[in-house]
C-alpha cells in the first residue's frame, strides 16, 4: 500500500496520506508499517493509543507533556472530520510559536506525525468526529500541561469562532506563561 510523506512549513511536523481499497463491503487502508515510517524519518516506537469522540465545534487542546515523559503523536481520525494543529513550542527553534495544521477525516485517511516539544490540538468540524492517536510516552498527569487554545501571540486561524472547550483547557495558559521544558 503506498503511503505519501510530506513535510509542512515546520519540516518537522509530517503529513502521511495512505491510499485506501474500497469494495462493496466498505473500505481497506493501511495507516502504519514501521519500517516505511522509518524509511520517512519518523523513528518512534509507540507505546499508548488513545482515542476520543467529539462532536462538532468540540476543541481539545492544546495540550502536551513535558519531558521526561514528552509524547509524538501520530493522529488519525476513524468518523469525522477535524481540523488539526501542531505548535512548536521549542524555545530558540526558529519556528518557536508557530503553528501547522492539515484536515483529517475518514475520506481523506491522512494522519499527521507531531513530534515531541509540539502542542496538538484539534477541532471536530462534523456532527461526531472519532481520533485516534499513538504516542511515544505513557500518559503522566505530573508532566500534563498545555496552552490556551485562543493564544494572540500563536494566532492560530480556527474554522470556527465558539468552540465547546472542557473547563481545564478554558484555564490553560498563553505560551508566553506555559509550563515549558522544551529547547530546540
Amino acid at each position: 500500500m503506498p503511503f505519501t510523506f510530506t513535510r509542512l512549513a515546520i519540516p518537522e511536523v509530517i503529513l502521511v496520506e495512505s491510499g485506501s481499497f474500497p469494495d462493496h463491503r466498505g473500505w481497506f487502508a493501511e495507516t502504519y508499517r514501521r519500517s516505511i515510517y522509518s524509511e520517512n524519518g519518523i523513528q518512534r516506537a509507540f507505546v499508548q493509543e488513545n482515542c476520543s469522540r467529539s462532536g462538532r465545534g468540540v476543541l481539545r487542546g492544546l495540550h502536551y507533556q513535558k519531558h521526561p515523559a514528552a509524547q509524538a503523536k501520530l493522529v488519525s481520525v476513524v468518523r469525522g472530520e477535524i481540523f488539526d494543529v501542531a505548535v512548536d513550542i521549542r524555545k530558540g527553534s526558529p519556528f518557536y510559536g508557530k503553528w501547522v495544521a492539515a484536515l483529517l477525516s475518514e475520506q481523506n485517511h491522512r494522519l499527521l506525525f507531531i513530534p515531541e516539544g509540539f502542542a496538538h490540538g484539534f477541532v471536530a468540524l462534523s456532527d461526531q468526529a472519532d481520533t485516534i492517536y499513538k504516542v511515544t510516552a505513557e500518559y503522566c498527569a505530573e508532566n500534563e500541561s498545555g496552552i490556551v487554545w485562543s493564544d494572540p501571540a500563536i494566532n492560530i486561524d480556527w474554522p470556527i469562532k465558539d468552540p465547546l472547550l472542557s473547563a481545564k483547557d478554558a484555564q490553560l495558559p498563553t505560551l508566553e506563561n506555559a509550563d515549558n521544558n522544551f529547547v530546540y
